[in-house]
C-alpha cells in the first residue's frame, strides 16, 4: 500500500508546496480533496480549446461540449451503477441535491406534520432542507452512543403512519461512522417508506452500487473524491424523479413556454435549468476516471491503514480523547485535547504545516448530544503518508505544551 500511496501521490503538485515555510501536510480531506493534474487538465483544456454551451447548439463546439457532459453523465451511471443515465442529475454538490429532493417532495409526498427520521449524526445540510420543505415535518432523529454507533434497536420505533422518509448519511464526516445501509434501507422499505443517502463522505471511503443498495434517492459532492468544487450529483430511481415537479425554472428544462402555461422536458433535464457547469462535470469524469486507474478499492484500504494508523499514534498523546471510535470508519478522526479549545489547537499547528479542521462541522446536534463544543478533526486520503500522520501526533504534543 505504501508504494500506491507514493504514486498516487505524485499527481497532487499542491501537496508539494510550503505553508508557514513548512513542508504542507494536508488532512483536511473531508472538507475538500486536493485535485490530481488530470482533473486539472481537464477543466483547463475545456476553457482553452472547448468551451461552448451545451444543447441544441447548431456549430461543432457545442455538439463537442455537449458529447463531453453527457459522457460525464454516463460515467457517473456506471460509478454509481445506476440504471440509467436519465437517473443522473447534476447538481453544485450535495446540498444542493438535498434541497431539489426536499423541495419537490414539499409540494408531492409530504401533509402537514408529517416526519421524517434521520440520524443525530447528519450534517446541517441533511438537516435544514427538510425544514425549508414546508407542512411542519417533524425530524426524528435516530441516536448514537458514545462511540459512534447507530442504536438501530430504536429504528423501527421511529416509524408510524405519519413517515414519509428516512434520510441518512453514509459516513458521518464528524464521527467517521459508516452506517449500516442495506439494514437501514431494507428496514424502510418494509414500512413502503423511501430513502434518501448523503453521500458526501462516504462515496470515498465505500463502492457504492445504489442498485444493489435499493435506495430511491443518492447524493454526493465531486469536490470529496478528487474533482472541482461546484459539481455534484444527485441519483434518484427513474419512478421518484418522475415523480417530482422541477425545482428551478429557466433555459434547458423545458419543452414548451407560452404566457398560459409550461410544459417540461423529459428526465434529468427538467432538474438542470439554465447554463450548467460543463467543466466541472468534465473534470468529475476526469476524476472518477483517475480513481478507477488507480482501483477504487485499493484507495480505499489505502485510507484504513492511514486512519488505524493514526488512531494508534494519537491514543499515545497523553489527554487526548478519541470521538468516535467504531472500527468500521471512513478515514476521519475527530479529538479533544484536554484543557485546551479546538480552534486554538487548529490554528498553533497551521503554523507547522497541518491543515485539519475544528468546530462543529455543521453538525450542532451531534454537539449537543456529545455534550462538546466541537472538535479537532483529521481526515486522510490515499495520498497521506504515515510520516504526516507522525507529523500531526508531534505537532498536537507541542501545541499542548503551549497551552497548558
Amino acid at each position: 500500500m505504501e508504494e500506491l500511496r507514493q504514486q498516487f501521490r505524485r499527481h497532487f503538485p499542491i501537496l508539494d508546496i510550503r505553508v508557514h515555510d513548512k513542508p504542507l501536510v494536508y488532512l483536511d480531506n473531508a472538507a475538500t480533496t486536493q485535485k490530481p493534474v488530470e482533473v486539472i487538465d481537464a477543466e483547463s483544456a475545456y476553457y482553452r480549446s472547448g468551451n461552448s454551451n451545451v444543447h441544441r447548439g447548431a456549430h461543432l463546439l457545442s455538439q463537442q461540449a455537449t458529447e463531453a457532459y453527457e459522457a460525464a453523465r454516463t460515467t457517473v451511471q456506471h460509478f454509481l451503477n445506476a440504471a440509467h443515465a436519465h437517473e443522473i442529475v447534476f447538481t453544485r454538490g450535495t446540498t444542493e441535491a438535498i434541497n431539489l429532493v426536499a423541495q419537490g417532495l414539499g409540494k408531492t409526498l409530504f401533509q402537514e406534520e408529517d416526519e421524517i427520521i434521520c440520524s443525530v449524526m447528519e450534517h446541517h445540510s441533511n438537516i435544514v432542507p427538510w425544514q425549508l420543505a414546508g407542512k411542519n415535518i417533524r425530524l426524528r432523529p435516530l441516536p448514537v452512543d458514545e462511540e459512534g454507533n447507530l442504536q438501530l434497536e430504536s429504528y423501527e420505533s421511529l416509524f408510524n403512519e405519519k413517515t414519509k422518509l428516512v434520510t441518512i448519511t453514509q459516513a458521518s464526516n464528524v464521527l467517521g461512522t459508516i452506517t449500516p445501509l442495506k439494514e437501514i434501507i431494507r428496514i424502510a422499505h418494509n414500512h413502503q417508506v423511501p430513502i434518501l443517502v448523503d453521500g458526501a463522505q462516504g462515496i470515498k471511503c465505500c463502492l457504492t452500487d445504489v442498485q444493489e443498495l435499493d435506495c430511491d434517492f443518492y447524493c454526493f459532492s465531486g469536490h470529496k473524491i478528487y474533482a472541482p468544487m461546484g459539481i455534484g450529483v444527485l441519483y434518484g430511481k427513474e419512478r421518484w424523479l418522475e415523480q417530482l415537479p422541477p425545482y428551478q425554472g429557466g433555459g434547458d428544462m423545458i419543452r414548451h413556454v407560452s404566457f398560459e402555461k409550461t410544459t417540461f422536458n423529459e428526465l434529468p433535464f427538467k432538474f438542470e435549468a439554465g447554463t450548467p457547469n460543463v467543466a466541472g462535470a468534465i473534470g468529475l469524469k476526469a476524476a472518477i476516471d483517475f480513481i478507477g486507474s488507480f482501483g477504487h478499492d485499493r484507495l480505499i484500504r489505502a485510507e484504513e491503514e492511514l486512519t488505524q494508523y493514526a488512531m494508534r499514534q494519537l491514543k499515545q498523546i497523553q489527554g487526548l480523547r478519541l470521538i468516535g471510535e467504531n472500527p468500521h470508519k471512513a478515514a476521519v478522526i475527530s479529538f479533544l485535547l484536554e484543557g485546551t479549545h479546538p480552534s486554538d489547537i487548529g490554528t498553533l499547528i497551521d503554523f507547522m504545516g497541518i491543515a485539519v479542521r475544528t468546530g462543529h462541522h455543521c453538525c450542532q446536534p451531534l454537539m449537543d448530544r456529545l455534550q462538546i463544543p466541537g472538535t479537532v478533526r483529521a481526515s486522510f486520503a490515499a495520498y497521506n503518508t504515515f510520516e504526516e500522520i507522525d507529523a500531526l501526533a508531534s505537532a498536537l504534543k507541542q501545541a499542548e505544551k503551549m497551552l497548558l
